[in-house]
C-alpha cells in the first residue's frame, strides 16, 4: 500500500472519525424525544441497510446496536482468501461480486462523503474511481465492442493503433449485422419508455417482459444477445425474457441522462479503489463505533414476538446453538428478504398483511468468482460484458484500478500481480466444457468452466488475452454450497424482478409501530436490487421511526432518480392516452 497499511488503517480511521460530523456536515446529534433518554433500536442485520440505518440513527441520538449472522457489510463486503497471505503480506482479496457504484446513484454517495476516510475531503466518496471503458467481448472470431465511458474532466483511454482498428471492426462488424430497422425500432421502443406516463409504467410496463416490450423473439441473435440480454444483464443483472420492462426501462432512462450528464452524481461507472472492506466497510465500522453504536456478529435472528401489537424481542441463536432474546423499543429488520421472512410468524403477518406479499418475492443466484493471475493481461480498463457466455459472465480486472496498492508486494504469495473478478449471472444454463448447468457442476468444475468461456469470449481474435500459464489460483464464493449434488445452495442470492413483483414490494413503515423495514426489496424510487435501494430504504425506516415516535430531528433526505423536465408535457400527455384506453403516441406496437 501507499501511505496507509492495513495495520494501521483502522486506528488512522478512528481518529478522522472523531471530528467526522463537523468535517463532513453530518447532522448535528439529536436526542431521539426532546428531553428523554435515548431510545434503543435494535437493526437486524449489518449489509448496507443496516448500517446505513445505524448511520443515521446514531446520528440522531438513538442507541442503537446492529446484530448481524455472519459478516458487516453483507453481499457488498469483501473478504480474505483463506491461507493465501505469506510473508506479512495480506490475504487475497475475495469478494461475493465486484462492487459497481454508478453516477444515477444519490443516496449511498451522500452517505459515503459522511464517512471518514484519512486524507480524504468527501470521505470514502473520494475512494471512488471511473474506469474509462468497458468492453462487450464477443466469441467464435468477433472483434469486441469497445466503448469507452467519458466524463468531464476525465482524461479518455488511450489506445494503440490496433486496438482502434479493432474497436472500428468492432462497430462496424455489428453495425452490419444488426439490420437498420432493427435499430430504429430498439431506438423507437426507448422513446416510449421514455414518455410513458407513471401509470402506464406501472399497469403495463410492469407486467411485460423486457424481452417482450423489445419484441427480442423476432430480431436478429445480435439484437438479443446486446439490447435484450446484454442490457438487462449490465443493468438490472435479470433474465431478459421475465425482467419487468419497468424496472428495465427506469434503469435505462437514468443511465442515458447519466451519460449525458443530467442528474448524475457522477460517471456512469464508477468502482473503489481498493477492496470493498479496506475503501469503505471497515471505515464506515470504525465511525460507527465513533458514534457509540454497537455490533454483535455470529447471531441469527429465528423469531420476532408478537405482544400487545407490538415486537416484544428477537429471538436470536449463535453458532454454538446458545439462545437469547433481545430487547428494543424499535426494530429494524435489514435482512435479506429470504431471510427475513422466515423471522415473520404467524401473528406478525396477521398484524401487516403486507408482510405476506413478500413471500411472491423471487430471489436467483448471481455469484463471483475471482481468478488471480501471475501475468497482466491486456484486458479493458473497466467491465467486460462477455456478450456471447452461456453463464452471462460479467468482470473487471482490478489491480489497474487500485492505485494504492503493489500487488503482488501487498496480497497473497508475492507472485500474484491481477485479481479478475467474474459475476456469474446464470447458473441453470450448461457450459461449453462439461454439457452441464454452474449448479450441476462442482467447485473446481465452474471454475474450470468460467475460465474456459472468458477464453472463448477474450482469446478468439488472435490475441491471447487470458493464459493458462498465468493463472495462480482461484476463489468462489464460499455461500455457495452443495456444487455438483441434487441440492445445491446459495446463502446470499440476490432478489430479482420478474413481472409483476414490484406491487408485492413492502413499504418501510409497517402496521406494527415499533417494527419497520430495510433492505433492497423494499419499496423506493429506483425499483432495483442494489445497494442504492438497500440505502434508500434504510432511510425511509429511519423516518418512518422518527415520525412515529415524534422526534423533531431532522428527517434523512431520499433523493429519486433524474427526471428531465421536457419529458413531463408528454408524459401528462401519455396519462391522458392511458386512461381512456390508448397505447402511447409513440408505441408502433
Amino acid at each position: 500500500m501507499s501511505s496507509t497499511t492495513r495495520r494501521g488503517f483502522l486506528g488512522s480511521a478512528a481518529v478522522a472519525a472523531g471530528g467526522g460530523g463537523a468535517v463532513l456536515g453530518a447532522p448535528r446529534r439529536a436526542a431521539a424525544r426532546d428531553g428523554a433518554v435515548p431510545q434503543s433500536v435494535a437493526v437486524l442485520g449489518g449489509g448496507v441497510a443496516g448500517l446505513t440505518a445505524a448511520h443515521e440513527l446514531a446520528e440522531r441520538g438513538f442507541r442503537v446496536t446492529v446484530h448481524e449472522r455472519k459478516a458487516l457489510g453483507g453481499k457488498a463486503r469483501s473478504m480474505d482468501v483463506p491461507d493465501s497471505g505469506t510473508g506479512g503480506r495480506a490475504p487475497l482479496p475475495g469478494e461475493h461480486g465486484f462492487r459497481f457504484i454508478p453516477g444515477i446513484y444519490h443516496n449511498l454517495p451522500d452517505t459515503m462523503r459522511r464517512i471518514p476516510f484519512p486524507g480524504n475531503p468527501h470521505g470514502v466518496h473520494d475512494n471512488l474511481v471511473a474506469p474509462k471503458e468497458m468492453l462487450f467481448a464477443r466469441s467464435g472470431g468477433r472483434e469486441d465492442i469497445r466503448v469507452p465511458v467519458p466524463w468531464p474532466g476525465e482524461t479518455p483511454a488511450e489506445l494503440t493503433p490496433d486496438e482502434i482498428r479493432r474497436a472500428l471492426t468492432a462497430f462496424l462488424d455489428t453495425a452490419f449485422r444488426l439490420p437498420p430497422h432493427e435499430a430504429l425500432y430498439f431506438a423507437n421502443r426507448v422513446l416510449v419508455l421514455l414518455t410513458s406516463c407513471d401509470e402506464r409504467r406501472d399497469e403495463i410496463w410492469e407486467r411485460t417482459p423486457w424481452w417482450e416490450f423489445v419484441r427480442a423473439g423476432r430480431m436478429s441473435y445480435d439484437y438479443q444477445r446486446i439490447l435484450a440480454v446484454g442490457i438487462t444483464r449490465n443493468i438490472v443483472a435479470t433474465k431478459a425474457e421475465e425482467a419487468s420492462t419497468r424496472t428495465v426501462g427506469t434503469l435505462l432512462e437514468a443511465f442515458l441522462f447519466n451519460a449525458l450528464g443530467r442528474g448524475a452524481d457522477g460517471p456512469v461507472d464508477r468502482i473503489l479503489n481498493a477492496p470493498t472492506n479496506e475503501a469503505w466497510i471497515d471505515p464506515w465500522v470504525t465511525y460507527l463505533k465513533s458514534l457509540g453504536v454497537g455490533f454483535e456478529v455470529g447471531w441469527t435472528v429465528l423469531d420476532l414476538p408478537l405482544e400487545a401489537g407490538r415486537i416484544a424481542g428477537a429471538v436470536m441463536e449463535d453458532r454454538a446453538g446458545t439462545r437469547r432474546t433481545v430487547t428494543a423499543d424499535h426494530y429494524i429488520c435489514a435482512m435479506p428478504v429470504e431471510h427475513a421472512r422466515r423471522t415473520w410468524n404467524p401473528a406478525v403477518r396477521a398484524a401487516d398483511p403486507q408482510l405476506a406479499e413478500c413471500d411472491l418475492l423471487q430471489t436467483d443466484w448471481m455469484t463471483g468468482i475471482q481468478f488471480y493471475l501471475t501475468e497482466s493481461t491486456p484486458i479493458v480498463h473497466g467491465h467486460l460484458n462477455l456478450i456471447d457466455s452461456p453463464w452471462s459472465l460479467t468482470a473487471i480486472a482490478q489491480a489497474r484500478h487500485w492505485p494504492g496498492h503493489d500487488f503482488p508486494a501487498d496480497f497473497g504469495d508475492g507472485t500474484v500481480v491481477d485479481c479478475l473478478s467474474v459475476d456469474v449471472s446464470e447458473w441453470d444454463r450448461p457450459g461449453i466444457l462439461y454439457g452441464r448447468t454452474a449448479k450441476q457442476c462442482t467447485r473446481a468444475e465452474v471454475a474450470r468452466e468460467v475460465w474456459a468461456q472468458l477464453k472463448a469470449s477474450l482469446n478468439d481474435t488472435g490475441r491471447t488475452v487470458l493464459k493458462d500459464s498465468a493463472l495462480h489460483s482461484w476463489f468462489l464464493d464460499p455461500a455457495v454450497d452443495g456444487l455438483g449434488t441434487p441440492a445445491p445452495t446459495n446463502d446470499e442470492q440476490l432478489l430479482v424482478h420478474p413481472t409483476g413483483t414490484f406491487h408485492h414490494r413492502p413499504r418501510s413503515a409497517t402496521r406494527i409501530p415499533n417494527l419497520f423495514l430495510a433492505g433492497d426489496y423494499v419499496a423506493v424510487p429506483i425499483d432495483l436490487a442494489t445497494m442504492e435501494g438497500a440505502n434508500t430504504s434504510a432511510r425511509q425506516a429511519v423516518n418512518a421511526l422518527l415520525e412515529q415516535v415524534g422526534s423533531t430531528a431532522g428527517r434523512c433526505t431520499v433523493t429519486p432518480l433524474y427526471r428531465a423536465p421536457e419529458f413531463e408535457l408528454l408524459k401528462r400527455h401519455d396519462r391522458t392516452r392511458h386512461r381512456l384506453g390508448l397505447p402511447n403516441l409513440f408505441d408502433l406496437g
